[in-house]
């Protein structure tokens, strides 16, 4: 009696192996186009959270001396000492008065301005407000890298 045996090909066909590394390629090709965005957008939050922080402590400032504010570099600089790792640096002038225009970067200072509020004009500038307010020019990035400037009172 003759048995003839039945050869079974094994293994995945060519096509079968292009389609798996074309899916691996899109998917990869999403992950590497949402990353920097991610980092972007948490490189943003970060700035207005250092922001809001050193707005509430400006706040505080003002209460513990009567509400006087900040005018020398010494009181800009140890209003709130931001971590070594912070993205902004505190800022590095005497708080400006008034009216403020101009370029902020957006991995420098930023910068305090008294007796100030935001202008509603000119996004990041500031106008002259009342005497007790304050307002902090900074910048966050856009998607090419590039500053966008912006204004957040206290």
């Amino acid at each position: 009696m003759y048995t003839k045996l039945k050869q079974r090909e094994e293994g995945f066909s060519i096509i079968e192996v292009l389609i798996v590394l074309a899916i691996a390629g899109l998917i990869m090709l999403i992950v590497f186009l949402a990353v920097p965005a991610l980092q972007r957008n948490s490189r943003n939050t970060q700035r207005r959270s250092q922001v809001a922080g050193y707005l509430g402590a400006t706040t505080e400032f003002m209460s513990n001396n009567n509400g006087a504010l900040p005018t020398t570099v010494a009181h800009a600089t140890t209003i709130n000492g931001l971590a070594a790792d912070s993205i902004m640096t505190e800022p590095t002038v005497a708080p400006a008065v008034g009216a403020q225009a101009g370029v902020i970067s957006n991995n420098g200072p930023f910068q305090l301005v008294t007796a100030a509020k935001c202008d509603t004009a000119t996004i990041g500038n500031t106008i002259a407000g009342p005497a007790r307010a304050v307002a902090l020019r900074f910048a966050t990035e856009n998607s090419t890298g590039g500053n966008v400037p912006q204004c957040q009172e206290g």
